[in-house]
């Protein structure tokens, strides 16, 4: 009988999800929309990719450096202060996407974070946008 493997092992381990958040960043970094929500200072922009990081390797049954670090993740809480609505979203779920189609991963893991990305980011929207 096999052990059941993590995804974090399945994507290939650390070194996956930080070509994954350095391929997000690099789109946010010049999206006119996206930029604006993420801190000015290059040490804090970076610093925020890492908390990405942290936490993605922690959901995905790498090691708990996220919570060891700052907490629980409070995923909605944090997100709170900046207005995000569809097109916020919709936006970072295509510089997502496209880091996601950047590095190899097995189709049931590329499926896998997608799936958790579209649903993660909607849940982050806390603006109301008129349906037109």
């Amino acid at each position: 009988m096999s052990e059941a493997v993590s995804v974090y092992e399945a994507a290939g381990g650390e070194e996956t999800f930080r070509k994954l958040v350095d391929r997000f960043y690099a789109g946010v970094a010049g999206d006119p929309l996206l930029r604006p929500l993420y801190p000015e200072d290059p040490t804090m922009f970076a610093a925020a990719g890492e908390h990405l990081r942290l936490f993605l390797i922690q959901y995905w049954g790498g090691p708990g450096w996220y919570s060891q670090r700052r907490g629980h993740p409070r995923l909605r809480m944090r997100h709170l202060p900046f207005s995000i609505g569809r097109r916020e979203r919709d936006a970072w779920m295509g510089h997502m996407r496209a880091a996601i189609a950047g590095v190899e991963l097995d189709s049931g893991v590329r499926d896998a974070f997608i799936e958790y990305f579209e649903m993660a980011s909607t849940a982050m929207m806390n603006r109301d946008e008129p349906p037109f």
